[in-house]
């Protein structure tokens, strides 16, 4: 008895695998691949969970470049702005102006860059408002051009911290 029930339960079996496998081959659809039904192309380009942590870390790496890049345009155009204003220039044309007299108490003096320049000097008497005359480009928001001498001076409205010098600018 045992016996024959083991028979029975092994042909029922045997016969409902016949019949999946008779109804799989019945579907519709291309026949599965190397890797079987479910494999990499039954899934999508990400296989079957979706984008994975490669992706994420690819993508990452990308917005990162282009970050990087952008910065790198930007100091590149703030530096090709800097270097109109560069620390120590000889000028390349002369003109008249009047005549030059230094704050009371001050004698004529070169000046470099990194110094500070008393306030006495960024006063209106000193402090050049038509730089277009001059050939002069427009000076930086928070920095004006002061006449020192035959020199002009770019330096900071606030603190006269000097930033450029046009060595003998004018007669």
């Amino acid at each position: 008895m045992r016996k024959t029930l083991t028979a029975a339960i092994a042909a029922v079996m045997a016969a409902g695998a016949m019949g999946v496998a008779g109804a799989a081959s019945a579907l519709p659809g291309p026949p599965p691949g190397p890797h079987g039904p479910h494999g990499p192309a039954a899934h999508g380009p990400h296989g079957p969970h979706g984008p994975g942590p490669r992706d994420f870390r690819r993508e990452q790496r990308h917005e990162r470049r282009d970050f990087h890049e952008a910065q790198r345009r930007e100091r590149h155009a703030y530096r090709e702005e800097q270097r109109a204003y560069a620390r120590w220039q000889q000028a390349q044309r002369r003109y008249y102006a009047p005549r030059y007299e230094p704050p009371r108490g001050y004698a004529v003096r070169t000046w470099s860059y990194g110094q500070r320049m008393p306030s006495y000097y960024r006063t209106s008497d000193y402090v050049i408002r038509d730089y277009d005359r001059y050939g002069l480009r427009p000076p930086p928001q928070g920095y004006n051009y002061v006449r020192s001498g035959n020199d002009v001076v770019l330096a900071a409205v606030a603190g006269g911290l000097i930033t450029a010098v046009i060595a003998g600018l004018f007669n």
